[in-house]
């Protein structure tokens, strides 16, 4: 069966619908530098210590990234309610599964060791001895 590979157009079809839709190259390229910026942000909270603030702007920045590339790149922003609702309760049980898996640290916060366990620390004392190590501070009842 031979195909015809002649570009002749029939003026009596239509032009073929889009698929989606289109999006504006200016609005591409703003998302895309604003990732670059939130990426420079990441990188920039790295080497300014804020204590464990830094956890936290570090999360904040990777949501917003995640929202940016989920809603334009992804198309999320234009594409039918029920994926984004799909998206939305799939997240919704990441962050609760994450709550449980906080709350289940609590019983184990006696047995925690802030810095390096004790033969980990002698170790490192004895192979490198005066290396900027953390130092093991057993908490006090």
């Amino acid at each position: 069966m031979a195909h015809n590979t002649s570009h002749e157009h029939n003026a009596s079809s239509e032009p073929h619908p889009l698929v989606g839709h289109l999006v504006p190259m200016w609005l591409l390229f703003g998302v895309g530098t604003s990732l670059l910026v939130l990426t420079a942000i990441t990188v920039a909270v790295r080497y300014i210590d804020v204590g464990e603030f830094n956890l936290v702007i570090a999360l904040g920045v990777a949501v917003v990234k995640a929202t940016l590339v989920a809603l334009f790149f992804m198309h999320l922003k234009w594409d039918r309610p029920f994926n984004l609702l799909t998206f939305v309760g799939s997240m919704a049980f990441v962050v609760l599964m994450m709550a449980f898996c906080l709350m289940d640290t609590g019983q184990y916060r006696a047995s925690q060791f802030k810095g390096n366990p004790p033969d980990v620390e002698s170790t490192l004392q004895a192979n490198a001895p005066g290396a900027p190590v953390a130092r093991f501070k057993p908490d006090a009842p």
